[in-house]
């Protein structure tokens, strides 16, 4: 099994959305909304448009079977509220062309990531790496490890640390500076 890497840089981040934005819209509220909340991708791709109409998207998430409710940031609504403007609540958020009214698959999600695996010369990238790129960023950015831990469901820290690349980090950090 591979493991699959958050998107550490913020700067292919900012690129992604770019190309994303241009390329696809429902691809790109599907990263730009994934990288923001970290639900994991069978939860985002069961979104409806009433799931998103509040502050808060509130859910029972489908691995665990908790209820889940995480505050959309300001600018991720904004993005929501434009693409959804021709939608009915009904409707799934990341539709798939196949059918009437049926979200993509995990299998359409992993091809848009291993796109933009190529495109953008990324790390090992899978459906999770979304999640994984929220986990990184909110980490780096508060060092509030319990919070995160709290998000993900994780039964301990070490375990987030572990699933976000922190450790492995960590690791590599210190062995770039270690010398005999």
């Amino acid at each position: 099994m591979n493991v699959v890497e958050p998107i550490r840089d913020r700067d292919t981040i900012t690129e992604i959305k770019r190309y994303l934005l241009v390329k696809n819209q429902r691809d790109y509220i599907l990263f730009f909304l994934g990288i923001n909340v970290g639900l994991r991708i069978s939860d985002l791709l069961r979104l409806k448009v009433k799931d998103i109409r509040g502050n808060h998207i509130v859910i029972r998430e489908q691995k665990t079977n908790k209820q889940k409710k995480i505050l959309i940031p300001k600018e991720v609504k904004k993005a929501l509220g434009m693409y959804v403007i021709d939608l009915e609540d009904q409707d799934y958020l990341f539709r798939s062309q196949k059918g009437i009214n049926r979200p993509i698959t995990r299998i359409t999600a992993y091809r848009i990531l291993k796109e933009l695996q190529e495109k953008f010369g990324l790390g090992n990238t899978g459906t999770h790496t979304l999640r994984k790129t929220f986990g990184y960023h909110f980490y780096i950015q508060f060092k509030d490890v319990v919070a995160l831990q709290k998000i993900f469901n994780h039964k301990d820290q070490k375990e987030t640390l572990i699933y976000i690349g922190i450790q492995q980090d960590e690791l590599d950090s210190r062995m770039l500076k270690f010398n005999l």
